[in-house]
């Protein structure tokens, strides 16, 4: 677990091994989410970057919201 410091001007600098494995790049929009008082930082990606994320799965048995129980 990597550690960073807030600095006076409320920046942090991301650890060299979380920016190189999760390819962040200067310039990079990241939205910042606050759940119940854990801070996560989620990198935006290109809609490219998502093509083909649910190649192959079956809608057969998917139920719609208002049939859950």
């Amino acid at each position: 677990m990597e550690t960073v410091t807030l600095s006076s001007k409320y920046q942090l600098v991301l650890p060299r091994g979380a920016r190189e494995r999760l390819r962040l790049r200067p310039g990079m929009r990241i939205t910042v989410l606050d759940k119940g008082g854990v801070i996560f930082l989620v990198p935006e990606r290109a809609l490219r970057a998502y093509r083909g994320i649910a190649r192959g799965v079956n809608p057969k048995g998917l139920r719609e919201k208002k049939d859950r129980h």
